[in-house]
């Protein structure tokens, strides 16, 4: 689990491609600290596991689903990721619950730049729409953002300086491709509300067949 803070942005060096799996090597500082063998790292919002450490180059396994289903799989050398270890218990929350789990990638659609301003609007297919509330969080590359306005299609973030220097979020432009995971409160939430209303032996559904006798 993470919060969606990053810490570093760290540098691929090298990618091997194997039957069905790929071996991500990326250079990193702030993350190596305590990290060992099966440590879980978040990968611009990918959560992976830590299989090799050499100075200053940690290694990943990537399996194929996750290079299908997350912008990992057509990463390459000399890209910056978003890195950041997962929570411990005694942690500050300063973003929001981040699984590392990718819902979706999307597309950024514009970015709108002024003086101390950034905003990046991000694609929404149907399914990803019933998550995004404005005021809300989402997760973009591993980032805790809270969502602006919401469209249709689209949504937008807004960025604060600290923010694009800091991240990977400053190399981005439009037509990127970029990991989302929407908030997992709000997956729960709408999941146990649907419960609800479709499953015959959830409470409130038994109340009614009750009335009903």
């Amino acid at each position: 689990m993470f919060s969606g803070i990053v810490e570093e942005t760290g540098v691929v060096e090298e990618i091997i491609k194997k039957p069905n799996l790929c071996v991500l090597k990326l250079r990193a500082k702030e993350v190596l600290k305590d990290v060992k063998l099966g440590s879980s790292i978040s990968v611009d919002g990918v959560c992976l596991t830590v299989t090799g450490i050499k100075k200053d180059i940690l290694s990943f396994d990537i399996m194929l689903e996750t290079m299908k289903k997350t912008t990992l799989g057509a990463v390459k050398p000399k890209t910056h990721v978003n890195l950041e270890r997962s929570l411990k218990m005694n942690d500050r929350i300063c973003g929001h619950f981040v699984s590392g789990h990718v819902d979706a990638v999307q597309t950024i659609t514009k970015v709108i730049t002024g003086e101390n301003y950034t905003e990046l609007r991000v694609s929404i297919n149907k399914e990803l729409s019933q998550y995004i509330v404005q005021k809300g969080s989402v997760a973009l590359d591993g980032i805790s953002l809270t969502v602006g306005d919401v469209r249709k299609n689209d949504f937008s973030v807004y960025l604060i300086p600290f923010t694009l220097e800091v991240t990977n979020l400053g190399y981005k432009k439009q037509g990127d491709p970029i990991n989302i995971e929407t908030d997992i409160l709000a997956k729960y939430l709408l999941a146990q509300t649907k419960g609800q209303q479709t499953n015959p032996y959830s409470l409130k559904n038994k109340k009614i067949l009750r009335n009903k006798k």
